[in-house]
């Protein structure tokens, strides 16, 4: 059933929660192990700042969004998805990870996609940005998130993931009402963005980015100890949801869904490309990487909102 915009963004209103109402030091920090730490230390960190891409996203969303009220809930989303990070952020203080006011580096592969989106998100279209969003929610947030809940008995970590899954699930309601919606335009403007989107370089490099970002999330699981498989049942969700409305119609959906079929394809030659471009970004020189934007430093432990 279509969403009514206005319904919830006061539903989004209504359901804000801060750092604050979450008792960080509660009982339960002792039960993850030692020989958990290591390989939670990396997954957390990827978590956190792929909440920062997250964000970045929303807010060029703000920007390009058709209606005031649509572009209110994305700025909530924005602020949401970095009161996410600092949740992460104060975990992994709570089990010891980080020493006082450490935050952790980006992996490689975050950290292109951060630069990416610094120089070029501003300037990509609504279909573009209305696409590419919704998948990395689906593929790489809810996912890592539910996996995480699996491998973590601290009741603290359960529960600010409840609030965190909670404001998950608004954003991929929004997200894919809002491809529908976009896919519902004219034929001439759907046409526009279609051109536009073939002769962007920011596309392509874009692409360059994000395959061997998809690719280290799922070495990251499997590090973990967990099966690949489950990243691939959450990106086949991204197929299902968008199948069902007009977002069809949009070049960007039908490229991102055939990759998608692709990710999830073991056997598929596409790996090859895909586990070689992991390999290169982590060769990738570290000088040639610009400084970290001022909107990716913002990161906190702080119980505030």
């Amino acid at each position: 059933m279509p969403i009514v915009l206005e319904d919830m963004l006061e539903t989004i209103k209504d359901r804000q929660w801060a750092l604050a109402d979450i008792d960080w030091d509660a009982p339960g920090a002792e039960l993850i192990t030692e020989e958990q730490k290591p390989k939670l230390k990396a997954f957390m960190a990827d978590l956190v700042w792929i909440e920062n891409v997250g964000a970045r996203g929303f807010a060029a969303l703000a920007k390009k969004a058709p209606d005031e009220t649509l572009a209110e809930i994305y700025r909530y989303f924005h602020a949401e998805e970095q009161k996410h990070a600092n949740a992460e952020l104060a975990l992994m203080r709570r089990w010891g990870m980080l020493e006082d006011d450490e935050v952790p580096e980006p992996n490689i592969n975050i950290r292109l996609a951060i630069e990416w989106l610094d120089t070029f998100a501003d300037r990509m279209s609504l279909s573009v940005l209305g696409t590419v969003i919704p998948m990395l929610e689906v593929a790489l947030d809810g996912a890592l998130l539910k996996f995480l809940l699996e491998e973590v008995d601290d009741p603290i970590c359960h529960a600010a993931f409840r609030k965190i899954n909670a404001d998950e699930s608004r954003h991929l309601a929004v997200d894919f009402h809002a491809l529908d919606m976009i896919g519902n335009a004219r034929l001439r403007s759907l046409l526009v963005h279609t051109v536009g989107t073939v002769a962007s370089p920011g596309l392509i490099i874009g692409a360059l980015t994000y395959v061997p970002l998809l690719n280290k999330m799922r070495d990251n699981i499997v590090d973990m100890g967990l099966s690949e498989d489950r990243l691939y049942e959450a990106i086949k969700r991204f197929r299902k949801n968008g199948d069902r409305g007009r977002g069809t119609r949009l070049l960007t959906y039908q490229v991102l869904k055939y990759h998608a079929g692709w990710v999830i394809n073991r056997d598929s030659p596409y790996h090859y490309f895909a586990d070689a471009m992991v390999t290169l970004t982590d060769i990738y020189p570290r000088f040639l990487l610009r400084s970290q934007p001022s909107w990716s430093k913002e990161l906190t432990y702080e119980p505030i909102a």
